[in-house]
């Protein structure tokens, strides 16, 4: 199968992370799409940031309604920091079976020839681009700095842009406001029930 990989924190997810993932999907670009939860990184205290199972636990109650998505804890037995040319790697390795392509943000395309491996990664792996805003970048510094090799690169075109963000909903739940038009109903249930983001 064509999967996507489509890595974030996801602390929490929300439902922008799921439409657009199942957007993707519904485009025909991929036929799954592997939200791919990051591990915590051990050097880098991040108070804000939930052990990594609890953010797997709320990923798998995210995509439960959608056949074609899936909560992937795959980087959580790589080395760390687990970077993405090193996670593909490793992907191809346990799933022959499978092609991969890398979905990411515009903000993270524009610095992409910055990437550890960036170069390497562009050759072997399809890149699916989602616009952070309602404009898109006609140019980017790496679509400029790649552009010496054989790539292929998709740049999605009026994705479902929700304005959610996860610092919001953490900031909405620390300072008592309602962050569950923003939420699965069971991820909403879930954070009040272990009362995760209380803290500001």
């Amino acid at each position: 199968m064509r999967i996507g990989i489509f890595g974030g924190s996801f602390n929490p997810i929300h439902l922008g992370h799921t439409a657009l993932a199942a957007y993707i999907c519904e485009q025909g670009l991929v036929d799954e799409v592997w939200l791919m939860v990051s591990p915590q990184n051990p050097l880098k205290q991040d108070l804000t940031l939930l052990d990594e199972e609890e953010r797997l636990a709320m990923a798998r109650l995210a995509v439960a309604p959608y056949p074609m998505l899936r909560a992937c804890n795959f980087e959580f037995t790589l080395p760390r920091p687990s970077y993405t040319y090193h996670t593909l790697q490793a992907l191809r390795t346990a799933y022959p079976e499978h092609e991969f392509s890398l979905i990411i943000g515009e903000d993270n395309w524009q610095c992409f020839h910055r990437w550890y491996r960036g170069d390497d990664i562009v050759r072997e792996t399809p890149i699916i681009v989602y616009p952070r805003s309602s404009e898109n970048s006609e140019h980017s510094e790496s679509t400029k700095e790649l552009s010496t090799f054989n790539f292929q690169l998709s740049i999605l075109e009026d994705p479902p842009l929700l304005p959610y963000s996860s610092t919001e909903i953490r900031h909405r739940i620390a300072t008592g406001q309602d962050a569950s038009h923003m939420l699965h109903p069971d991820i909403a249930k879930y954070i009040t029930e272990k009362h995760h983001y209380t803290q500001p």
